[in-house]
């Protein structure tokens, strides 16, 4: 009979991490209080990480790895520039809205009094979100030889900037505000101005 899997222990601290970050709302969290949640001492967190600011890079890695891949396999499966402009701009509104705590990182309440750089990795990770958002806006004239009363990239600012302001709401209200609320009718509003 094979040996039980034992725990990614680097997983765990950064779950306990994202749990942590989504109960203590507004309080900064300690390696300490870390190191008891996931049941090791603090030497063993930094056996995993060398310092609080890797384990949040952990993180970051962990959002823009899942957001990223998943864009791609959405403009795999997808022509059509409105439905992929959906689906991307739902599955940051869905993701942050599964994950709390991470939504923090996203927002960068989380952030606030730890090291710069991380901030700085947020920033290039929305970078990111909205170059494949203009990219998908920009390939419409090409696949549908439409174009936009709008730049592109100044259309996808404005959506991205539409997700990021229904974030900082689910952060604000203390998760109750959840990102998806009214996203259906608000999304059909936009669509039939954008995309029309």
């Amino acid at each position: 009979m094979p040996a039980p899997r034992r725990s990614n222990r680097k997983e765990d601290i950064l779950q306990a991490l994202a749990a942590m970050l989504q109960s203590n709302n507004g309080q900064r969290i300690t390696t300490a209080a870390l190191a008891e949640k996931v049941g090791v001492s603090e030497a063993a967190l930094y056996r995993h990480f060398p310092s609080k600011a890797r384990m949040f890079e952990g993180l970051i890695e962990f959002i823009e790895d899942t957001l990223l891949s998943r864009i791609n396999g959405i403009l795999d499966e997808h022509k059509d520039t409105a439905s992929r402009t959906e689906l991307i701009l739902q599955l940051i509104l869905v993701f942050a809205e599964r994950n709390p705590g991470i939504c923090r990182i996203l927002t960068g309440d989380a952030l606030q009094g730890e090291q710069e750089r991380l901030q700085e990795r947020v920033v290039q990770l929305f970078e990111k979100l909205e170059t494949q958002l203009k990219q998908c806006l920009r390939e419409r004239k090409l696949r549908e030889g439409k174009g936009f009363s709008i730049d592109e990239g100044e259309l996808a600012n404005l959506l991205l900037a539409t997700v990021e302001g229904k974030l900082s709401q689910f952060v604000r209200s203390g998760f109750s505000r959840l990102p998806t609320q009214h996203w259906a009718n608000q999304w059909t509003q936009l669509q039939q101005v954008l995309f029309s």
